[in-house]
Order: structure tokens, then C-alpha cells, then sequence
């Protein structure tokens, strides 16, 4: 790192980067929130499942975000702990239509908590409770207490409804994650 870029880091004119990993089961809205995140002229019409993990970034006014989003298929989940050390941050995203598999939702949150690499870290989580525009969603509160957040005591956390087809409440993940990260990262 050169003079002019320390330089600029202490006066706070760079750009802080996070490495954010992105998690949740297959089919919860992972990809579609992290494209709608994108400047909409970087954004893809089509969405198809994410195999193995891919790398998008963008940008807030004072963070750059380096995002992995990681398959949620069950063939893939074993991978994901290999991008643990890396990430300052997690979203983890629930699909809050899908009763059925909340359970599992819950079993690899708790997987993901106590895996050596993030049990003693201070890793901020944001939840995307998505799909809420789905008939048979149940509300961002009902998703917490389902998933048992209120026993996270060591993380900073935050859940937010959301719509990532219409980009509802995505704002406000990142605001948070935004706001978090500053605190984090100083």
C-alpha cells in the first residue's frame, strides 16, 4: 500500500472494503438480493441458481463490499466453511414461505455459530427474513423466534423483511450492515 493510499485511509477518504459472505439454504433469494444491491446498470435480468459460489461487489457511500454468495444446495453447504476465515460480516437469508425447511435453516445457522472459524468472532449477521411478498409468509418476528436469534449474544445481528424481487427492505440490511461495519472495522 502506497503513501497516498495510507494516507487516504487515515483521513477517511478510501473506501473501507468488508467481505461479506452470503448464506442461506438453495432458492431463498441470495442471489436475487445481492444483484439488487448492484448499481442497477451492473444488475442481471436472469437469476439462475448459484453452483459452487460466485464473487459480486458494490459499493455504499463510505463501504466496498466484496460479496461471496455460496450455494445453499446441501452438496455445496460443506463448502462454505472454507470462506469463513475471509468474511467480516455474513447475510444470512431465509425464505420465510418455506416452513417446512425453516428446520434446516435453524440446523445450519447453529452449524455456522459454532464453527470454530466464527464461534469467537464478532461477526455482524444480517437475516433477510425474504419472500414476504409470498401469501404464505410469516413476518420477520415469527422467523426470528423460529430460528432462535434471540440467543445470539456474541454477534451483532439484525433481521430485516424483505421483497428481493422488488428490492424491499434490502436498504435497511445494508444500512445496518453499513452502520455496524464502521463501529467493527474502526
Amino acid at each position: 500500500m502506497g503513501l497516498f493510499d495510507k494516507l487516504a485511509g487515515w483521513l477517511g477518504l478510501k473506501k473501507k472494503e468488508v467481505h461479506v459472505l452470503c448464506l442461506g439454504l438453495d432458492n431463498s433469494g441470495k442471489t436475487t438480493i445481492i444483484n439488487k444491491l448492484k448499481p442497477s446498470n451492473a444488475q442481471t435480468q436472469d437469476i439462475v441458481p448459484t453452483i459452487g459460489f460466485s464473487i459480486e461487489k458494490f459499493k455504499t457511500s463510505s463501504l466496498s463490499f466484496t460479496v461471496f454468495d455460496m450455494s445453499g444446495q446441501g452438496k455445496y453447504r460443506d463448502l462454505w466453511e472454507h470462506y469463513y476465515k475471509e468474511g467480516q460480516a455474513i447475510i444470512f437469508v431465509i425464505d420465510s414461505s418455506d416452513k417446512l425447511r425453516m428446520v434446516v435453516a435453524k440446523e445450519e445457522l447453529d452449524t455456522l455459530l459454532n464453527h470454530p472459524d466464527i464461534k469467537h468472532r464478532r461477526l455482524p449477521i444480517l437475516f433477510f427474513a425474504n419472500k414476504m411478498d409470498l401469501r404464505d409468509a410469516v413476518s420477520s418476528v415469527k422467523v426470528s423466534q423460529l430460528l432462535s436469534l434471540e440467543n445470539i449474544k456474541d454477534k451483532p445481528w439484525h433481521i430485516c423483511a424483505s421483497d428481493a424481487l422488488k428490492g424491499e427492505g434490502l436498504q435497511e440490511g445494508v444500512d445496518w450492515l453499513q452502520g455496524i461495519s464502521d463501529i467493527i472495522l474502526l
